[in-house]
Parts: structure tokens; sequence; C-alpha cells
């Protein structure tokens, strides 16, 4: 189990939840306004800013909502400028994790993401100290209910690498532009992902078998994607799923 595909699926029915629904909407509005200002405010130009248009769509972010953070990162509005910002560090047993931030105050995310990984028992590392365990990619993910064979020739006729198994899920990995125009292709067929982003995928995994440090690596991550700034949490953990269901519920 890849550390960053569960953690997208809990992130995913974390964020179907009521309580979680304002946090999730203001960290999606602060990626479309950042993917505005890097790239301009067409999204049929743009494909990042494509990309977390339809993440913000698909989470029921309001179309006029959207439309203003465009307008924010063009310029058109007045806004807070952004800063996207990487911070590295060990999770317990060893597990590599990468906190992907956008911050209008590097010093205050620092300090806050360092005081979180030093109450979940875990530790900051220089930048570059984990990050050659991971690799940039687009990743899909659908439910099992779908067919693997039907799933693996459309998704490679639309232009994915790859599908595996993974939990409860199957797992499309592809380039990670490709990842729009992929999930595109597949909805016209009738193959709805659950999720998909361009993510960091674990090139390697540390496996965690006590379920008592299973969850202490699963509450800092916890920590680590509740804090605001936070747009994305990786780590490559190997847990059993039954660790992480016990953790879920």
């Amino acid at each position: 189990m890849s550390g960053h595909s569960k953690w997208a699926t809990t992130k995913h029915k974390k964020g179907a939840k009521d309580q979680a629904r304002a946090k999730q909407f203001a960290k999606l509005i602060r990626q479309v306004e950042v993917a505005a200002r890097e790239g301009g405010g067409d999204i049929n130009a743009n494909a990042s800013l494509r990309t977390m248009y339809t993440k913000a769509r698909d989470a029921s972010v309001p179309l006029d909502t959207i439309e203003r953070a465009i307008k924010r990162g063009t310029g058109e509005l007045e806004g807070v400028r952004y800063e996207a910002v990487s911070y590295e560090g060990y999770a317990p047993s060893g597990v590599a994790v990468i906190v992907e931030t956008l911050t209008d105050n590097r010093n205050r995310t620092g300090a806050d993401i360092r005081n979180i990984f030093s109450k979940g028992g875990g530790s900051m590392a220089e930048p570059g100290a984990v990050s050659w365990q991971f690799e940039r990619r687009g990743v899909l993910l659908f439910p099992k209910t779908f067919d693997e064979e039907q799933l693996l020739e459309a998704a490679l006729e639309a232009g994915a690498d790859n599908l595996v198994e993974d939990g409860d899920h199957w797992k499309v990995t592809c380039a990670p532009s490709d990842v729009g125009g992929i999930k595109d292709s597949l909805e016209q067929a009738g193959l709805v992902a659950d999720s998909a982003e361009p993510s960091l995928e674990p090139t390697q995994v540390v496996a965690v078998g006590d379920e008592g440090d299973a969850h202490k690596v699963l509450r800092l991550l916890d920590a680590l994607d509740d804090l605001d700034d936070t747009q994305g949490v990786h780590a490559n953990y190997d847990i059993p799923e039954a660790f992480l269901v016990a953790f879920e519920g």
C-alpha cells in the first residue's frame, strides 16, 4: 500500500465531511489562484489551472468563487500573494514525509510545521533529504467496482502509463500534465475517478508493522494535513490495510 494513494483516499473521505468542507474550499481556492497567477487565467491554455479548476468544481466549490480566485491570480482583483514552499521531514518509524504548502508567511508556516513534527514524534529534515525518494506523477483513483480490463484498456488508450490494484481502488498513473485529459477521456467512457491530481509518488516504502507506530504516523500526517497552509502531504509508508481502517474508524 503506497503512502500517496491511501492518504489521497483518506483525504477524499475526510473532505466529504461537512466539518471539513470550509477548510477544503479554502485550500482549493488558493490552489486555483496560484495556478492562475503562474500560468494565466485561460483554463484551456493553462493545464495546471484546468486541473485545479476541475478539482474545485468536483468538490462543489461555487463557480463564482472559483472565478474570483482566478481574477485574483491574474491581478484583475486584489488579493494576497501566496508562495509555494515544500518542507521535508520524518515521521515515526523513519517514514519520509514531504509537505507542500501555499503560504503568505513562510516563517509562520515553517514554525507551525516544525511544531507539528515535534509534537507528533517526528523531525524536520533539510531540503533534499527525503525528496529523492519521491517522483512527480499523475494519479487517478477509481472504485474497484469498475472492470479492471475495461479500465486498463481505456486508460492506456487515453495516454496513461499503468494501472495497479491499491486497496479498495484501482490506481492509474500518468505524466502529471496528462491528468486532466485522461480524467475527461475516461469520464466520457463512464469511468469516473474518485480523485485525480498530480502528486508525489514514493519510489520506495518503509514498512510499519506495529499498529501503535502506524497510528502515530497517521496522526502526524493528519495534523500536517489539517494546517491551513498545507496543500499536500506525501509519505512513503507501507501500513497494513487493517491498521488504516482502524485509524479511519
